[in-house]
C-alpha cells in the first residue's frame, strides 16, 4: 500500500529577537501581511500560501478517503437526531410573542413573530433567502424595537465576523436603505424606539466605539471612544428599559456607562469607574442599580445595589453576599424578583429570591447535568424561563412562576431517529491533580459499552478566560457513543466549573495548571478502566486547541488522535503582534511577552508551536478557517508544518482548512454537522490506525 505524499512546506527562517531573547521561526511566511484584507475578502491571499493551503486539504482529503463512507453514515445519523421543522419556544413581549423556526431541508432559520395568544405568522427574516448564493451567512444577532414596528439584523458574510447591520420596517416589510458598515454584531435600540446603537468594528477587529443613529437612519453620532485597546465594549438596555448600558471590559478589569431613556442623545456617564482586577457587571430596576461584582474579594462574586442617582461605590450595598465555592455566573431582573444561576462542582442551581427577601432554589438531582437560567422576556412579569439537559437527557423548556413556584413545560427536543436516556449512564468522576485539587470529570456511555479499558475514548477540554464546558446534551456526540466510545468532559482549571477561583488558578503564570488537570484526568480515566493509554482522542478548539498542542507535546504517548479545531498554538507570536484583534485584548489572561521577560520564558515553556520536538506524536487533525479573525489561519498551517517533519511515529499530521469560513466553521447547520462528522470519523480512524489497513 502507497500512502498519500504529504506537502512539504518551505523553510524560510526569520530570526526575531525580543527582550534579550532570540527565536527562529521557519514558517513565518505562511502569515499574509494583508491578512485583514483577506479576512474580508479571502481571494486576496497570497499565492503561495493559497496554494500551500490547497495541496494540504487535498493531502487530508486523500489520507481520509477510507472514512468517507462513516462521515456520510455519521452525518445522516446526525441528521437524523434533528428535527427539520423545528421552532423555538416563543417570547412573550407585549402583544406579540417572537420566535425561530427552521423549515425541512433548509440549513439557516426564519425569523418570526405572531400576535400573542395566537394568530397569522409574520416573518420577519428568512436567513435562507440572505444566504442565497454566498459561500457563508451567519446572522449574529436580532432584535425588534421596543414599539415593534422595526426589525434589526447583522449578518457576517464572509466568517470573518464582519457584520452589517440591516434594519427593516414592518409596518411596509421593506429594508431601509444605508445598513450600518462594520460592526461586530453588536447592537441595541433604545428603549423609546427613536434610535439605534451599535458597536464599531475597527481595522484590526476589535471593538473599540459606540455609535447611534435615528433607528430609520440619518446622522451618525459617536457614543464612546475607548482609548484602551485592550478593552471588549458592547450596548445594551437595562432591564426595566430606563437606560442605554455600554459595557466595558478584559478578562480582569470592567465598568459600565448609562444613558437615561428620557434623554437617549446625551452622552453616557460612568457608573463605578474602572479598577484594575474589579469587575462589575450592571442592570437596573425601579429600585436602583445592581451589581454583580468581585470587589473587595468577593472571588466568586456578589450582588450589590445602589440608588438610581448614586450608582458609585461608595453607595453600594449587599444585596446577595459572597458565598466562597458558590459562583454567581450572572443574574436577571424583572419587577417583582431577583433571579440568578450559581456554578459549583461543575452543576448548576438557579435562585430565586422575591422582593420581600425569601428565596427558593431549582436543581436537578443528577450527577451531572446543565440547568440554564435563560431569563423573563418581560420586565412586568412572573414568569421566566430555564432549560434542562444532562449528556443523556435531551433539552427541556420550562416556564417557571415565580411567585407561585409552578413550572410549566414547554418543550421537550425532539429525537426524530429515537433516543432512549435510560440506555445511557451518566458519572461524574473526580480526578486528583499533580497539587491534590480534584478536576470533575463528566463521563456518557452506553450501559452496554462495557469499563474495562477496552472501549475507545474521546476527550474533550477547553479550560480558558473563565469558560465552563457545561455536562450538556449534544446529538452528535451519540455517533460515537453508539459506537462503543466513551466520551468524556475534563472540567479543568482555566474555566469557572467550580467558581471563578477554578479560573484565576490556571491564567498567566499558572497557565500550566490546565495541562497538568487533563492530562490527571486522562489518567484517572485510564486508572478506573474507563480508556487505555493510546486508544484516547484528545479534543479541543481555539484556546482548547492551545490545550491540545501543549498536551500533544507533553504526553503524546496518551492519545491515539489529537483534535485541535482552530487552535491557538502559536503563543508567543501571537501574542507579540499587537496588531492581531485580540492579542491587547488577552493580555490580562496570557501575559505580555512584549514587556515582560518572566511572562515570555513562561509562554515560550509551553508554546505549542515553539515546543515541537523530535518525538513519537499521535495522529495529528489541526482545523481552521481562511476568514477566522480570532485564530488566523496561519496558526494550525504553521502547527502542521513544523509537526509533520519532527514526529518519529510516522502517524499521519493532517490539516483542514476551510477557504470560506471563520471561526465558527461551516454557517449551516447540516454544513456544520458534516464538519462535526468529519472530525469524529478521524478519531474512529485514528484509533483504528486507518492508515495502515486503506
Amino acid at each position: 500500500m502507497t500512502l498519500p505524499t504529504p506537502p512539504v512546506a518551505k523553510k524560510i527562517p526569520v530570526t526575531i529577537e525580543q527582550l534579550g531573547r532570540t527565536r527562529t521561526d521557519d514558517y513565518h511566511w505562511m502569515k499574509d501581511d494583508n491578512w485583514q484584507a483577506v479576512l474580508r475578502d479571502p481571494t486576496l491571499i497570497k499565492a503561495d500560501v493559497r496554494d500551500h493551503l490547497i495541496a494540504e486539504n487535498a493531502y487530508r482529503e486523500a489520507m481520509l478517503a477510507s472514512t468517507l463512507p462513516l462521515q456520510t453514515q455519521m452525518f445522516e445519523e446526525m441528521k437524523g437526531r434533528i428535527k427539520e421543522d423545528d421552532s423555538s419556544v416563543p417570547s412573550p413581549d407585549g402583544p406579540w410573542e417572537y420566535y425561530s423556526r427552521f423549515e425541512t431541508g433548509m440549513q439557516h432559520p426564519l425569523f418570526c413573530r405572531r400576535p400573542r395568544g395566537g394568530g397569522a405568522e409574520t416573518i420577519l427574516l428568512d436567513a435562507n433567502a440572505l444566504a442565497e448564493g454566498k459561500a457563508y451567512s451567519e446572522v449574529a444577532s436580532v432584535e425588534h424595537s421596543p414599539d415593534h414596528t422595526l426589525f434589526a439584523y447583522a449578518e457576517d458574510a464572509q466568517g470573518s465576523e464582519v457584520h452589517q447591520i440591516y434594519t427593516r420596517d414592518l409596518n411596509t416589510g421593506e429594508l431601509l436603505p444605508d445598513p450600518i458598515q462594520s460592526s461586530n454584531g453588536n447592537f441595541t435600540f433604545s428603549p423609546c424606539s427613536c434610535y439605534i446603537f451599535w458597536t464599531n468594528r475597527d481595522d484590526n477587529g476589535r471593538p473599540d466605539k459606540i455609535y447611534r443613529r435615528p433607528a430609520r437612519g440619518g446622522e451618525t453620532v459617536l457614543v464612546y471612544d475607548e482609548a484602551d485597546e485592550g478593552m471588549f465594549l458592547g450596548v445594551g438596555r437595562s432591564s426595566d428599559d430606563a437606560f442605554v448600558v455600554i459595557s466595558v471590559q478584559n478578562q480582569e478589569t470592567s465598568e459600565a456607562w448609562a444613558i437615561p431613556n428620557g434623554a437617549p442623545t446625551a452622552m453616557p456617564t460612568v457608573l463605578a469607574p474602572r479598577r484594575v482586577g474589579i469587575r462589575y457587571d450592571a442592570d437596573h430596576w425601579p429600585d436602583g442599580w445592581v451589581f454583580r461584582t468581585n470587589d473587595n474579594d468577593a472571588v466568586d462574586f456578589k450582588l450589590m445595589q445602589a440608588p438610581t442617582g448614586q450608582p458609585a461605590r461608595i453607595a453600594w450595598r449587599e444585596l446577595v453576599p459572597h458565598r466562597p465555592g458558590r459562583f454567581i455566573e450572572g443574574f436577571d431582573l424583572t419587577s417583582a424578583h431577583l433571579a440568578w444561576q450559581e456554578r459549583a462542582e461543575a452543576n448548576t442551581t438557579i435562585i430565586i429570591r422575591d422582593k420581600a427577601g425569601d428565596e427558593h432554589a431549582i436543581a436537578a438531582d443528577e450527577p451531572a447535568y446543565a440547568l440554564s437560567l435563560a431569563g423573563a422576556s418581560e420586565f412586568d412579569t412572573t414568569v421566566t424561563r430555564y432549560t434542562y439537559n444532562s449528556p443523556s437527557t435531551p433539552t427541556s423548556t420550562y416556564d417557571y412562576d415565580m411567585g407561585s413556584k409552578a413550572r410549566t413545560l414547554m418543550k421537550v427536543q425532539e429525537i426524530p431517529s429515537g433516543h432512549d436516556p435510560a440506555g445511557y449512564v451518566v458519572e461524574r468522576l473526580n480526578a486528583p491533580a499533580p497539587d491534590g485539587q480534584l478536576v470533575p470529570v463528566t463521563v456518557l456511555r452506553r450501559k452496554t459499552t462495557p469499563v474495562d479499558g477496552s472501549a475507545p475514548l474521546l476527550l474533550y477540554g477547553y479550560g480558558s478566560y473563565g469558560i465552563p464546558m457545561a455536562a450538556s446534551f449534544s446529538t452528535g456526540r451519540l455517533s460515537l457513543v453508539d459506537r462503543g466510545w466513551i466520551y468524556a468532559i475534563a472540567h479543568i482549571r482555566g474555566g469557572s466549573d467550580k467558581g471563578w477561583g477554578w479560573f484565576l488558578d490556571a491564567r498567566k503564570m499558572t497557565k500550566k495548571n490546565t495541562f497538568t488537570d487533563f492530562i490527571a484526568s486522562a489518567e484517572h480515566l485510564i486508572a478506573n478502566r474507563y480508556a487505555s493509554a493510546g486508544r484516547i482522542v484528545a479534543q479541543g478548539g481555539s484556546a482548547g486547541g492551545l490545550l491540545m498542542g501543549a498536551v500533544n507535546n507533553m504526553r503524546p504517548d496518551l492519545w491515539a488522535g489529537v483534535i485541535g479545531q482552530v487552535p491557538f498554538v502559536d503563543v508567543i507570536n501571537t501574542m507579540s503582534d499587537t496588531s492581531l484583534p485580540l492579542t491587547p485584548p488577552e493580555w490580562p489572561e496570557w501575559g505580555n511577552p512584549i514587556e515582560d521577560p518572566a511572562a515570555y520564558d513562561y509562554m515560550m515553556s509551553y508554546s505549542p508551536y515553539d515546543q515541537v520536538e523530535a518525538k513519537p506524536y499521535p495522529a495529528i487533525l489541526a482545523t481552521g478557517g481562511l476568514s477566522d479573525p480570532r485564530v488566523t489561519y496561519w496558526e494550525p498551517q504553521k502547527w502542521v508544518a513544523k509537526l509533520r517533519p519532527a514526529t518519529t511515529s510516522g502517524n499521519p499530521v493532517l490539516l483542514k482548512i476551510n477557504m470560506q469560513a471563520g471561526h465558527g466553521g461551516a454557517s449551516g447547520r447540516f454544513d456544520y454537522l458534516k464538519e462535526v462528522a468529519h472530525d469524529y470519523a478521524f478519531a474512529v480512524w485514528a484509533v483504528d490506525r486507518g492508515w495502515e489497513t486503506a
